[in-house]
């Protein structure tokens, strides 16, 4: 850390300047201009600003793509943001290997086309522990593999699919996509979704899994952007007096119509002695400790919440609300 000139040190310096004791000709020739090389072939058109809520956007997009794989293949995966770059379509298609994997997606309302490349190796484990193998690390057998057979490919779809579905949970506090996969390829140099100086954002995510780590590239264009340019705001993202959306509360509670919950009601308790226990035999009775003129205590998720009357409703047994508790059984 630099130090901190106190008054009199600066009366010093500045005396020192008047009088000629210091040269200020020489002390601004030896600061180096600094010069940032500007590219106008490849112009940034997300500012740094929008980059860095967009960066976030992504981080929460590795969080929810791994969420997601993990539940599907049954092993831990795991994603984080590596690199966020604007660079031309045309290089984005020069950084992709030739064995590789590419499911391409159209994101309504946006315009555009996003490509998901996933490296190989990364595939072929996914096929490993899709296909029953056991949770090691990727055997040398498939390291000779230069091409996906059509059955290999049918069963990864699924797999790229969830990366395109993360993408629509990770955007939809910006915008409600509803993203489709087009169709998937494995040569990207038969592509021809965009012009080659086509600007695109090209995001490197780490992926570690079995104990390997390797890369995916998601590739989104300008144009994809540029109709919510706003709404990437750091300011209207972090604006503190930002209202509530009405509709918001709306879909939350249509969202939470549909959770499942589990009821339970408590007939009664007993304590019984193991000699008991292990004579019981058909017909037996066992008391238990609640009268029955008492109404029954019903948990809804382990929570004591009503109190409720046993019955019999048609050929199954029921029981009719009588009272909220609210978690209070005294």
């Amino acid at each position: 850390m630099s130090k901190v000139l106190s008054q009199q040190e600066i009366d010093l310096l500045m005396e020192s300047v008047k009088s000629g004791e210091i040269d200020t000709e020489l002390v601004e020739e030896a600061e180096p201009v600094k010069i940032k090389t500007y590219d106008f072939r490849r112009p940034a058109r997300l500012s740094k600003e929008y980059m860095t809520t967009l960066t976030m956007l992504l981080e929460e997009y590795a969080k929810i793509a791994s969420n997601l794989i993990t539940t599907q293949v049954r092993s831990t995966v795991t994603l984080r943001v590596a690199s966020i770059e604007q660079i031309s379509f045309d290089e984005f298609l020069h950084s992709v290997p030739y064995f590789t994997l590419m499911g391409l997606f159209r994101s309504e309302p946006q315009e555009g086309m996003q490509i998901v490349e996933i490296n190989s190796q990364v595939c072929l484990q996914l096929l490993q522990l899709l296909c029953g193998s056991p949770d090691t690390r990727l055997s040398d057998t498939g390291n000779g593999k230069d091409s996906f057979t059509d059955i290999e490919i049918a069963i990864l779809e699924e797999v790229v699919g969830n990366f395109g579905h993360a993408l629509q949970l990770a955007f939809r506090d910006i915008v409600e996509l509803n993203v489709k996969m087009e169709a998937m390829e494995t040569n990207a140099q038969l592509l021809q979704t965009m012009s080659p100086n086509e600007p695109v954002i090209m995001t490197t995510f780490i992926i570690e899994l079995l104990e390997d780590q390797t890369f995916i590239n998601l590739c989104i264009p300008y144009i994809f952007f540029e109709s919510m340019l706003e709404k990437l705001s750091f300011r209207n993202w972090f604006h503190s007096g930002r209202m509530t959306d009405p509709s918001d509360k709306d879909n939350l509670t249509k969202n939470l119509q549909s959770v499942p919950v589990s009821v339970e009601v408590l007939l009664g308790k007993t304590n019984v002695s193991m000699d008991s226990f292990l004579q019981l035999e058909l017909g037996d009775i066992i008391t238990l400790d609640k009268p029955t003129h008492e109404p029954l205590v019903m948990s809804i998720e382990n929570m004591p919440s009503y109190l409720v009357k046993p019955g019999v409703l048609g050929n199954k047994m029921a029981v009719e609300v009588l009272h909220y508790i609210g978690g209070d059984i005294d």
